[in-house]
């Protein structure tokens, strides 16, 4: 493919987000809606992605900084769509070749649709020197008309606002994308505001081409694909349509989603064959989850890692942790960031795990807490056991040897460590580390008085 750099037109005010958050940096399933254009374009391998920002111009910038193939370009005043091209140009340097404009509030665009738009720009002996994405619909409502003459060439594009009563009846719509040759740039300067909202509009370009005997071509790609997003109602109705494609994969891959209307998986996420997603499960981030898993209801992952055979039962929560093979968790488990459970191990149910590791074979199976933890393989860990891990200023570790027994109600006054195959009382509270293949015991004796509580009576 000829090489060519792409403008990312990202300037917008989005007023009618009505938001303190510039448009482009509002998430749709855990990433900036710019993420997607940028990942469409990134597809075609362009020299350069030229990205003109203008309101909240820092954050933005920020957002996406330290990619290399990025140029961030700054429009200083609001003056239309055409000055905000000529800025992001300008940031390409001595760049010649085809140019890709491309709106930062697309996220639905994808990159079937710019290889069928290269393909149409190149197609025949004659080469086309601008394209047009458009999409025929029945509501073209606020979107700019496609003008043809007689002959059926395209002649120029009037917006909603300017148009005439009769030419708001057409049909064909500009999409606001376009592939541009080098013969076609100079004719940026012939522009003028002469329109309703007193600004320089990129479409006027299409009218200077073909007056200019240039090949101006419109190419139809899908109407989705071009949705822009304007409005709170906009971005949930594209997040719906990012989530469905996301899901619609996963399921063509092999993987079983009881319910997609209820189910959120991000679009970065990986999941094996064969597991199950009951619903109401969401997954977040770059989790990657193995083969035969089985999520039920109300499970929650964020940026986890999960092996193969696993089951994460109702309502648990696990977050940037890892989960080895045959692991057993929950119901209304959390798992905390920085833990990991090494392979056959189960965690039950309201049992929080915090920068803790359990090697395989561990069990801790009810009302625990293990905090900077170090569990060994085959420990069992009873019910209501606590490592205090924190003394007000620092937080200390505690270390379990393998196939130590923890008794019920106990708890473990962090820096201590547990021998291997060592018992710990149900009840104690250990203070000091305990010997391998020792018992540990620091409850009272048990006291009867007999008679009290009739007398009490």
């Amino acid at each position: 493919m000829k090489q060519f750099a792409g403008v990312v037109l990202a300037a917008g005010l989005g007023t009618r987000m009505r938001s303190g958050t510039a448009k482009v940096l509002h998430p749709i399933l855990g990433l900036p809606m710019l993420t997607y254009p940028l990942a469409a374009l990134r597809t075609l391998k362009p020299a350069k992605i030229s990205v003109v920002t203008g309101h909240q111009g820092d954050l933005v910038e920020a957002a996406f900084n330290g990619q290399p193939d990025l140029v961030f370009a700054r429009q200083k005043a609001m003056e239309g769509t055409a000055d905000a091209f000529k800025t992001g140009l300008a940031a390409l340097g001595s760049f010649c070749g085809t140019v890709l404009v491309v709106n930062g509030d697309m996220p639905l665009v994808r990159k079937e649709t710019l290889q069928s738009l290269f393909l149409s720009h190149r197609k025949g002996a004659s080469k086309n020197s601008l394209t047009i994405g458009t999409f025929v619909t029945d509501t073209p409502g606020s979107y700019g008309r496609i003008l043809r003459n007689k002959q059926g060439r395209i002649t120029g594009i009037v917006e909603n606002k300017d148009a005439s009563a009769q030419q708001r009846l057409i049909r064909e719509v500009n999409g606001g994308i376009y592939l541009m040759e080098s013969e076609v740039l100079p004719l940026l300067d012939k522009i003028r505001p002469k329109n309703a909202a007193g600004e320089y509009y990129l479409t006027d370009i299409v009218a200077l081409a073909a007056k200019a005997g240039l090949k101006v071509e419109g190419c139809m790609v899908s109407q989705v694909d071009l949705m822009g997003v304007n409005s709170r109602r906009e971005l949930a109705e594209a997040a719906g349509v990012l989530r469905w494609r996301t899901i619609s994969g996963l399921m063509d891959s092999g993987v079983s989603v009881m319910h997609p209307e209820s189910t959120f998986i991000h679009p970065g996420v990986k999941i094996g064959r064969d597991t199950i997603i009951y619903p109401n499960v969401t997954i977040e981030g770059s989790c990657r989850i193995g083969d035969g898993c089985t999520l039920f209801p109300g499970v929650r992952l964020l940026n986890a890692t999960v092996g193969k055979d696993v089951v994460i039962k109702d309502s648990s929560l696990v977050e940037e942790s890892k989960i080895g093979d045959g692991c057993l968790v929950g119901p209304f488990a959390h798992i905390r960031p920085g833990s990991i459970l090494k392979s056959n191990v189960k965690v039950g149910n309201f049992v929080e795990l915090k920068k803790t590791v359990l090697e395989s074979g561990a069990k801790a199976m009810h009302l625990s807490y293990l905090g900077d933890a170090s569990v060994g393989k085959d420990v069992n860990i009873g019910a209501g056991t606590i490592t205090c891990n924190y003394d007000g200023t620092n937080k200390h570790r505690t270390a379990i040897g393998e196939a130590a027994f923890i008794g019920s109600d106990t708890q473990l006054i962090a820096p201590v460590r547990i021998g291997k195959g060592a018992y710990v009382g149900a009840g104690s509270t250990v203070t000091s580390d305990v010997p391998p293949w020792s018992l540990a015991l620091s409850r009272t004796r048990q006291r009867n008085i007999k008679g009290w509580a009739k007398k009490k009576k």
